[in-house]
Order: structure tokens, then sequence, then C-alpha cells
């Protein structure tokens, strides 16, 4: 994980993702590259709302100016690699644009939606249209341990594996990785592929990993494997994301908006 997009934004998880991306960064090696970016629109004469928000434009332009320079000199303290990229635009589209050479891309997890309220569109548009993984940084991370045991959600999907292989360096770093999958009473075939190719991939990069099949019960499936993951000291969950349409999970739940809802801890996202 040598170049680190970190996605800078004025809300309350700032300071959380901040710190995990500077505890990535130092384990690594790496580069962070500070995304800040802001909307702009055009609004046409007459238009009393647009001449509203116009007027604002300076206060907003002049809060992140505020926040880029309080962000870089904490930065500058911290003795790792960053450069800082201002730009006008939607975050979404800047992100994507920035998250081409991106190793990881790091975002808060309630970015643009309130804690407890659902999880942040940005993730969920992000994680669907980029090939980089995406770690998920809870509010009120401290730090992030490279070290501690980790955890993969396995259910033997093509987004499963994707997570699995983009979240080798990450795993290559852990004491001790766990690859767990959660039984469910079904007719059907449970894996494309079985967890066994899961742990042999992982094999071949030196990585030793321990497979489990934990029960559900009567909690779900996403309460399910934060409950294996608390269990196990667990630092980090890395889980493909949006195994269904993203419809289909907004309309329904699903395990990925579940978990994204609130989350324990880091998750690392690929679809």
């Amino acid at each position: 994980m040598k170049s680190i997009l970190l996605h800078i934004d004025h809300d309350g998880g700032l300071e959380a993702r901040l710190q995990v991306a500077l505890d990535i960064a130092r384990a690594a090696g790496g580069h962070i590259t500070c995304l800040q970016a802001i909307s702009y629109e055009v609004f046409a004469p007459g238009d009393i709302y647009g001449s509203a928000i116009a007027a604002a434009m300076p206060v907003i332009k002049e809060n992140a100016e505020t926040l880029r320079a309080e962000t870089e000199a904490r930065l500058a303290k911290e003795g790792v690699p960053f450069d800082w990229r201002f730009e006008y635009g939607v975050p979404l589209h800047r992100l994507i644009e920035h998250s081409v050479l991106a190793d990881l891309v790091i975002l808060g997890a309630w970015e643009g939606a309130e804690q407890g309220r659902g999880p942040s569109g940005l993730v969920g548009d992000l994680v669907l249209r980029v090939a980089s993984p995406v770690l998920v940084v809870p509010g009120d991370a401290k730090s992030f341990d490279v070290a501690a045991p980790a955890m993969v959600a396995w259910n033997g999907s093509a987004e499963a594996a994707r997570a699995l292989r983009a979240a080798t360096p990450l795993l290559a770093a852990a004491d001790k990785v766990w690859l767990v999958s959660v039984a469910e009473d079904s007719d059907k075939p449970r894996f494309d592929l079985p967890a066994l190719e899961g742990a042999q991939y992982l094999s071949r990069h030196g990585i030793d990993c321990e497979v489990v099949e934990v029960p559900r019960g009567a909690a779900g499936i996403a309460d399910t494997l934060f409950s294996a993951a608390q269990m196990r000291e667990c630092g980090l969950m890395v889980m493909g994301a949006y195994g269904h349409s993203r419809l289909t999970e907004m309309l329904l739940g699903g395990v990925t908006r579940r978990m994204l809802s609130e989350p324990q801890m880091p998750i690392l996202l690929a679809h």
C-alpha cells in the first residue's frame, strides 16, 4: 500500500481516517495524497437559490482553506510524505479520477450520511466504480495496528475474491488471518469458490490463515461476522461489496449495507 488516497472533508470522521492513513503509510513506507474537493454550481441569472449558494461559496472556500492549513500543519509533523490536491467538483468524480494510481482509498464511514441513518452514499458509489480497494474507517477509530489480527469475510463470490486479493499487502502484515464464512441452510451450492482456494491463494503469498465456519444462529450475517471478528480481536475486516445489486441492497437491506451502517472496525471493500 505505497500510494494512499485520503479524502479530506470537514466532517467528524476526518481525524479517525487521517490517523489510520498515517499508521498504514508508516508501516508500508507509503505516500498519502490528500484530496479535498469542493462542489460548485453554475447558476442562471435571476436564480434566487443559486445566487444564495453562489454568495456562500467564498465562505465555503475560506473554510476549506482553513482546514487545509490546519491539516497540512499536522501532517508536516508526522514524518510521512504527502501531497495535497485541492480541486473544485463533485467529490465522487474527483476521487474516481485520482484513484486510478492509488493502492488504497480511505473514506469515512458516514461521509454524506448521519451515523445510524444508513451507509454513506459516497462509499457505496465509489466502491462500485473504482478498481482500487476502499478502506472504510469508523469515526471513532483511534489508530490502525497493521500487525493486529485480520478477518476475511468469505462467501465464495467473485467480490470476496477480489477483496482478498486487494487486501494481500495488509494481510501479510497481520500476525493472524482468519478466513471466515457463515453457515447457512440452503439446498443450492453455497460457494462459487471454496474457502480452501482463498487459503491457497494467501499461502502462495506467504500468508498463513485459519479457515473457520461460524453458525449464523438468530443473528444476521453482518452481526455474526462482527461478533466473530471481535472474539478474535481483529483490527480489520476484509469483504466483497454488493454481491447483490445496489438497488436490491437499498430496498431489501443486505450484508454490505448493514455492515457499512454501523461498522465496528475498519472494513476493506472491493467489488
